[in-house]
């Protein structure tokens, strides 16, 4: 919680800095205003206690009634949440609590779609580190909203050791003897591989997590059927909408997708008086 308030104190800061002068000089002090959060379009919502925090932040006394949770397939015309409050406060809060709303909602609602199209496999859709700079935190929580995994969140909490290790430490045997020589037991190592020879090193070091990069499909079921169990696949490089029911089908276990985090378009809410 404390990491998600400073990046609303900082988008604050950014956004209010020395003061609204728009809202200053046309609102009067004083002034009490109701508002609602409409969906102008149909999404996935994630968000919505964020938004909130924003208010709160701008103005303790603001009262923010959410009519729906994070999670809930949201149609346009909907109403989100009412807001009542000073009316200076509800025009300062606004535009940061739309912005990290309409974002998060964004991702939840990609990510409900690739949920959808592999539904029936045994694949888990999973994000990456591919986020906006500052708001990982956000955009991966909006992930699991709309349905999906995720993978590591920063370079401290898992090994994957991709083909840039690999030629620096001299092979994969070495990268990975390497690592299981310096992390502790709870870390899990994932090896990056490019080709069937790479899958059978990665198998010979014993790794935990074995992941095909650019691989087409035929060689995907190959993989899957030389791991055979003995470590977890996933599937990552290339994957869109079109394409990644195929990839579930092959048998992988994990398909990341970067677009997740990079490649959504933020939905449209808009703020109202009443």
């Amino acid at each position: 919680m404390f990491e998600i308030e400073r990046i609303i104190r900082t988008a604050l800061q950014e956004d209010i800095g020395l003061g609204d002068v728009t809202t200053e000089s046309t609102v009067p002090a004083g002034v009490r205003a109701r508002a609602q959060l409409v969906a102008k379009e149909d999404f996935v919502l994630s968000g919505i206690d964020v938004a909130r925090k924003v208010f709160h932040l701008v103005d303790s006394e603001v009262a923010f009634e959410k009519l729906l949770e994070d999670g809930h397939p949201v149609k346009k015309g909907e109403v989100l949440a009412w807001i009542k409050g000073d009316a200076r406060s509800l025009l300062q809060a606004e535009r940061v609590a739309l912005n990290l709303l309409q974002r998060m909602s964004g991702v939840a609602t990609l990510t409900n779609r690739f949920v959808r199209q592999v539904k029936g496999t045994k694949a888990t859709i999973v994000d990456t580190r591919k986020t906006t700079p500052g708001l990982r935190v956000l955009e991966k929580y909006a992930v699991r909203t709309g349905g999906g995994t995720n993978h590591r969140t920063s370079l401290y909490d898992g090994v994957l050791i991709k083909e840039n290790h690999i030629a620096a430490a001299g092979g994969i045997a070495k990268a990975v003897a390497g690592a299981r020589g310096r992390i502790p037991h709870t870390l899990k190592i994932e090896v990056e591989t490019g080709s069937l020879d790479e899958v059978r090193q990665a198998l010979d070091a014993r790794v935990d997590i074995i992941m095909l990069d650019n691989m087409n499909l035929t060689q995907m079921r190959e993989a899957v059927a030389l791991i055979d169990g003995r470590a977890l696949v996933e599937a990552s490089g290339g994957v869109n909408l079109e394409r990644v029911r195929d990839i579930a089908e092959t048998g992988v276990d994990l398909i990341s997708v970067g677009a997740l985090t990079h490649s959504y378009t933020s939905v449209d809410i808009s703020m109202l008086f009443q």
